[in-house]
């Protein structure tokens, strides 16, 4: 079979009805994972997405005149050997290994992150660096004892000036929140173990020369040293997938086929219609999988499901990358830097040459990428491409890392849904949902970070189409996917390929399996407003 919508290919299907067991909803890291691992154990599925042109999802590497970007940064590591072993088996050759560098840029200065407290009271100065230990201490001395809030917990821990400082412009860029609003329980999860305490007595001992251990003793584990990337982007990764699903026989990616209808058949299975430039297509199959966002996916289901108002209420958050061309050498050595600047929209600048060399062909030119995070709609998401390269442009100056007159180009890139947003009513819209459907569905397997409206890793993506291909090999669902989601810990430590393979045997989950998959992270909840304390 041939695949249809990547550059060279023409987007109409080869015929407009056909049957497979499986229909995948999503070309990005669950539905290519879940399409690979099912054609290789011999079953035909039919993969639709939407794009006309690229595979991967938010994980997908954009092209434009040569340069490649990617989307959000994705750094190829995982504790689970499973997803290891799988990143290895698709794309064998063509893994490079990266320093790994990710500073905050604040007033002109970088600062390391995790924060170390000397370097950061040092770059601030004697007068707010005094003014800082002082906040520190009365937020010692008087700490809040009611706490509700992001905010609450993080001065807690940092005293007012210092989360003024690296939390608070931050943090409400990428969610679109005020700090007062969002959940305590993630800034415990978001900055868990880090303490101006601690840093200060571990900065005393680098000093002295008292810290052996590993990563120079930080006492919070520090974020990785190095880490594997596709010297092409992680778009490689995806492409690669998509070419083994068609080389297998048994598979077909459909490039840009948007979900019109998923309606159920009356015995179990589906009628998937998908539309396209040249009309509609209609697959049948035994089983669905959806990685489409549950509000979209509800929408489309036939019979309109009961718990459609609940998935209405599902909130996203977007954001779009504007790539700048610059007539420079590299600005950074940083993989990103996070601009904690409240007099500039850019939340994150990404340097692309440092994920890979070969992403910027021009060795005179640095090409970074401004990330700037929105709802769709609003007046940044409608901006002209145009105006979003000229705004860019002008607060790169505005933070004096270049002039206007070096850049050369720049192109937009958006992302719709990138972040499901986890407010006060989420939890129980999303497990309404999942009850309805997997009770009158059990052939409909909802994976993927938007599928589960879950704020999932690619890895954690992966894995939950890896234990939905098992549950359709198996016949019933052996494996809990909802059990999957992020390490319990926000920065990526420890040792790759740490956690067991998934069991071979289709059982339940071991003790070691259920430990793996059972780690999850928090994300900001809003505070319902009668519970917080009056102004």
């Amino acid at each position: 079979m041939a695949v249809t919508g990547f550059p060279g290919a023409h987007n109409a299907a080869p015929q407009r009805e056909k049957t497979v067991d499986v229909a995948i909803i999503g070309a990005g890291p669950a539905g290519l994972t879940a399409g690979y691992l099912l054609t290789k154990a011999g079953l035909s599925v039919a993969v639709i997405e939407k794009d006309a042109h690229y595979v991967g999802g938010i994980s997908r590497t954009v092209e434009h005149e040569g340069y490649r970007f990617d989307i959000g940064g994705h750094r190829f590591f995982s504790k689970s050997q499973a997803v290891v072993d799988l990143w290895n088996e698709i794309l064998p050759d063509d893994f490079i290994q990266r320093p790994r560098m990710s500073r905050i840029y604040y007033e002109g200065k970088f600062y390391s992150y995790p924060l170390r407290a000397f370097e950061a009271l040092w770059n601030l100065g004697v007068v707010r660096s005094t003014l800082c230990m002082v906040s520190f201490a009365k937020a010692k001395a008087f700490p809040n004892k009611r706490v509700k809030s992001f905010e609450d917990w993080t001065v807690n821990q940092f005293g007012h000036k210092l989360y003024s400082i690296f939390f608070k412009t931050y943090t409400e860029k990428v969610w679109g929140m005020p700090c007062d609003e969002m959940s305590t329980d993630w800034a415990a999860q978001r900055i868990k173990g880090l303490s101006l305490w601690g840093a200060v007595v571990d900065g005393l001992k680098r000093s002295l020369g008292l810290n052996k251990a590993p990563n120079d003793g930080m006492q919070t584990k520090t974020l990785l040293e190095t880490f594997r990337y596709p010297r092409l982007g992680p778009g490689m990764m995806w492409d690669a997938a998509r070419d083994k699903i068609v080389a297998s026989g048994k598979g077909e990616v459909l490039m840009g086929h948007a979900l019109k209808q998923l309606a159920s058949d009356g015995s179990d299975g589906w009628r998937l219609t998908a539309t396209h430039d040249n009309g509609e297509t209609v697959i049948r199959a035994r089983h669905a999988i959806s990685s489409a966002p549950m509000r979209e996916l509800a929408a489309r289901l036939h019979p309109l499901p009961a718990t459609s108002l609940n998935a209405k209420e599902l909130r996203y958050r977007d954001f779009l990358t504007v790539a700048l061309k610059i007539r420079s050498d590299d600005l950074f050595p940083d993989n990103w830097i996070y601009i904690h600047d409240s007099k500039v929209k850019v939340g994150r600048i990404q340097n692309f040459r440092s994920w890979s060399p070969e992403m910027v062909p021009d060795e005179s030119v640095a090409c970074v990428g401004l990330e700037y995070f929105c709802f769709e709609g609003d007046g940044l998401w409608s901006m002209s491409d145009d105006d979003l390269v000229d705004l860019a442009t002008r607060e790169l100056a505005i933070l004096g890392l270049v002039s206007a007159e070096q850049v050369i180009g720049g192109a937009v890139v958006r992302q719709e849904k990138a972040y499901p947003v986890y407010d006060e009513d989420y939890a129980a819209h999303v497990a309404a949902m999942r009850s309805e459907l997997e009770t009158a569905y059990p052939t409909l397997h909802m994976v993927g970070r938007n599928g589960m409206h879950r704020y999932n890793n690619q890895d954690h993506a992966m894995m939950t189409a890896m234990l939905t291909a098992e549950n359709i090999l198996a016949g019933s669902r052996v494996y809990d996917v909802w059990c999957v989601n992020e390490d319990a810990e926000y920065h990526e430590a420890g040792d790759e390929g740490e956690q067991a393979h998934i069991p071979a045997a289709r059982r339940e989950v071991s003790d070691d399996q259920a430990a793996a998959l059972a780690s999850v992270r928090e994300v900001p909840e809003r505070i319902v407003a009668d519970k917080r304390d009056a102004a």
